[in-house]
């Protein structure tokens, strides 16, 4: 399994960005499809998850904000961010959740938020 993160680069404070994440093969079918994020000088966290039972959590900071969204038929995942602050900052990870628990990784794209 192999998953490709895209859609990451400059943005000013306010603005917006999609993130993508492309996983293959096609056949592959997820139990759950997560986002994290790691800034400069801080832990990977957990931003939004997705999960094939219908679930959709969102770290408390990204809420009304952040938007995880399924693309079955490509079978990507897309991460809507709105109004980035400086502090979403971060490189992005995609990470995906088998239905035997195995995780699989991105390797990153980087969101940069200043002026």
């Amino acid at each position: 399994v192999q998953l490709v993160e895209s859609g990451g680069g400059l943005v000013q404070p306010g603005g917006s960005l999609i993130l993508s994440c492309a996983a293959s093969p096609f056949t592959f079918s997820p139990y759950a499809l997560c986002w994290y994020r790691q800034g400069p000088g801080r832990e990977r966290e957990l931003v939004a998850t997705w999960t094939s039972a219908g679930g959709r959590l969102y770290t408390e900071s990204v809420k009304d904000r952040f938007i995880n969204s399924r693309d079955k038929f490509r079978n990507t995942i897309s991460l809507e961010m709105n109004n980035l602050k400086p502090e979403n900052t971060a490189v992005y990870y995609c990470q995906a959740l088998d239905n035997y628990g195995k995780d699989f990784w991105g390797e990153g794209t980087l969101v940069t938020v200043a002026s």
